[in-house]
C-alpha cells in the first residue's frame, strides 16, 4: 500500500490504474486506501461533459484537453461505462476517440456503472479522489445522457456542460427532455454541419432565457473551430466555481453518506432476509394469493427492525 500510494502521488499512471481497479472491485481495500488519501482531496474542479449519444462528446473532450493543458492546467478523464466491464464497448471508443489528449499525456479511464444505490457516484467519487492525489486538476466526468446518471453527475460536479448536435433529428425534444435543468455551459458540437443555426437559437431561447443564464457555444472538432473559447469558458468558470466549493461540498458529502447509508442497510437487509425462514414462506403465501405483497412487505418490515 505505500509503495501504491507514493507512486499515485508521483502520478504513475500505472498505480492510478490500480487505485481505482480497487476502489471498483475491493471494497476491503477501497477503505484502507481512502483514510489516507481522504485528506489530500477535494481540490479539483469536475467537469460533468453530457449529452445525447452521438453528440460527439469524446471527440470534443479529446480537442478540449489540449486547449486545456495549453492554457496550464493538467487535466483527466474518467468515461462512464453505462453497460459493463465485460462488453468494453466504452472503453475502446472512448479509448480511440481520445488518442490525441492520451498521447499528451492526459490520464483516460473508462469506469462501468453498477446496479447499487449511487453505483454511478460510489466509483466515481472515489475514483475522482485518486486523480486529485495524483494532482490532476481538472477532473472531466463524460457521460451519456440518460436519465439519473446525469442527475448524479450534475450532483458531483463544480461545472455541467450539456452537449448537443444539430444532425440528430430529436435534438430539441432531447433539450426538453430533462438537460435543462443541469448545465452551466450548453455546446451545439459539430457545427459545420447544417441545421446547427437553428439548433442554437432553440438551445438559445428555450434556456438561455433561464435564472441561472448558462453560456451557449458552438464548437466543431472537424473544423478545429470554438475549442479555444470552450476551454477558456471552463478555466474562467473554475475559477468562478471555486468560490462556492464549500457550499456545494457540504451537498456532495450528504449525498454521498447516504449512498453509504442506505447501501449498507441494503446488504444487512439482504442478509437477514436470506436467513430469515418466514420469507421463504411469505413467498409461497404470495403464490397461492392468501396474503398480498404489501402486507407480506409490511410484516417482513416489522420483523427485520425489532
Amino acid at each position: 500500500m505505500l509503495e501504491l500510494l507514493s507512486d499515485l502521488k508521483k502520478g504513475k499512471r500505472g498505480a492510478i490504474a490500480k487505485a481505482i481497479t480497487i476502489v471498483e472491485n475491493n471494497p476491503k481495500e477501497t477503505k484502507k486506501l481512502l483514510k489516507i488519501i481522504f485528506k489530500d482531496s477535494g481540490t479539483s474542479s469536475i467537469i460533468g461533459i453530457t449529452g445525447p449519444a452521438g453528440a460527439g462528446k469524446s471527440s470534443l473532450i479529446n480537442k478540449t484537453v489540449i486547449s486545456l493543458k495549453k492554457l496550464g492546467t493538467k487535466p483527466a478523464v474518467l468515461a462512464i461505462d453505462p453497460t459493463s466491464h465485460v462488453t468494453g464497448g466504452a472503453i475502446l471508443g472512448d479509448r480511440v476517440r481520445m488518442t490525441e489528449s492520451t498521447d499528451s499525456g492526459t490520464y483516460i479511464r473508462s469506469i462501468a456503472s453498477r446496479g447499487a444505490t449511487g453505483a454511478v457516484s460510489h466509483s466515481l467519487r472515489n475514483s475522482i479522489r485518486i486523480l486529485e492525489y495524483a494532482g490532476f486538476n481538472p477532473i472531466i466526468i463524460e457521460s451519456v445522457g440518460a436519465g439519473q446518471t446525469e442527475v448524479e453527475i450534475s450532483n458531483i460536479a463544480d461545472i455541467t456542460v450539456v452537449v448537443f448536435n444539430p444532425n440528430t433529428g430529436d435534438s430539441i425534444q432531447t433539450i426538453k427532455a430533462g438537460l435543462t435543468e443541469i448545465g452551466d455551459i450548453y455546446v451545439v458540437n459539430k457545427s459545420d454541419l447544417a441545421g446547427t443555426n437553428q439548433l442554437f437559437d432553440a438551445v438559445r431561447d428555450y434556456i438561455g432565457d433561464s435564472k441561472r443564464n448558462p453560456t451557449i457555444l458552438k464548437t466543431s472538432v472537424k473544423k478545429n473551430s470554438g475549442i479555444t473559447v470552450f476551454a477558456k469558458t471552463l478555466k474562467d468558470m473554475m475559477i468562478i466555481k471555486n468560490k462556492f466549493k464549500v457550499e456545494k461540498d457540504l451537498q456532495r458529502f450528504e449525498a454521498e453518506l447516504k449512498d453509504i447509508v442506505l447501501n449498507n442497510i441494503k446488504k444487512k437487509v439482504d442478509e437477514m432476509l436470506e436467513s430469515d425462514k418466514s420469507f421463504s414462506t411469505y413467498i409461497k403465501k404470495l403464490q397461492l394469493k392468501t396474503l398480498d405483497p404489501f402486507t407480506v412487505g409490511d410484516k417482513l418490515t416489522k420483523s427485520l427492525l425489532k
